[in-house]
């Protein structure tokens, strides 16, 4: 398998579906907002940008099983599964505020391999596949080189329908408020993390993922030369619904005060 190829051929058809999604945001009305659970919507447009990619994907690895956010009838396969989120940061789209981006991995066995976000509003798509590097529109990108908390510019997402950590998750927004440079909630955590990938911030922590928002961003991450970890260090954040990622000077200081407040 050609990977570089084939990471390239997946930002193309991400951009092409994020034309698809730029269109359908002028006709998008309250009518066509479905609602999954607190505050987790949905619209005609999740589901028929997923249907494409899906579509696509099948015939650029043909042997590869889904895993989804929207359709769940999409079987999983023994070697290799695309992770794919049609649209990251619903809310954000059907109240027309940006960011929102379309997110695709794929997974070979239990590694992610290759990752592609595609951030709509500015046109920006950040990739990477093993080995190679990840890029944001053909040019390398990097982690940052901030040394501490201190001097860090962080991202996070606000628990929406989770709030059984809530108490924890405050401590360290507190902390982080009184301690760093800032926080930023973008509303998509793609987006959060490939901007840890370019350096634009250099950590960001959040409970109650699934994988498909962080799938694609961990990989690039980690080409990018930053680390990518669940709240106690290990590396069970693809379905284990934390995750923390950032570069890596930071990550040990970081990483030490998630655990003291969650562990």
């Amino acid at each position: 398998m050609n990977l570089e190829l084939l990471t390239k051929q997946v930002a193309n058809l991400s951009r092409a579906i994020g034309n698809y999604l730029k269109t359908e945001l002028k006709n998008i009305q309250s009518s066509h907002i479905e609602s999954k659970g607190t505050n987790d919507f949905v619209t005609y447009v999740d589901k028929s940008a997923e249907d494409k990619l899906v579509s696509e994907l099948k015939k650029l690895l043909p042997e590869a099983g889904f895993i989804v956010e929207e359709n769940k009838e999409h079987l999983t396969r023994e070697r290799y599964n695309w992770i794919v989120d049609p649209l990251d940061g619903t809310t954000n789209f059907i109240h027309g505020a940006p960011p929102f981006s379309i997110s695709i991995a794929l997974k070979e066995n239990n590694k992610i391999i290759s990752g592609v976000i595609y951030e709509v509003n500015l046109n920006e798509c950040f990739y990477a596949w093993t080995g190679g590097g990840a890029f944001l529109n053909g040019h390398t990108i990097s982690t940052s080189q901030t040394k501490d908390i201190s001097g860090s510019l962080i991202a996070t997402g606000f628990p929406y329908s989770d709030f059984s950590r809530l108490d924890a998750y405050m401590e360290v927004f507190q902390h982080l408020m009184k301690n760093s440079h800032g926080i930023r909630r973008l509303g998509s955590a793609a987006v959060d993390m490939a901007y840890v990938a370019c350096g634009r911030y250099d950590a960001f922590y959040e409970y109650g993922l699934s994988s498909w928002d962080i799938a694609a961003g961990t990989i690039i991450v980690s080409e990018a030369g930053g680390n990518v970890s669940d709240f106690s260090g290990q590396d069970e954040y693809i379905f284990g619904k934390e995750m923390i990622a950032t570069n890596k000077m930071v990550f040990n200081e970081f990483l030490e005060l998630v655990k003291s407040k969650f562990n």
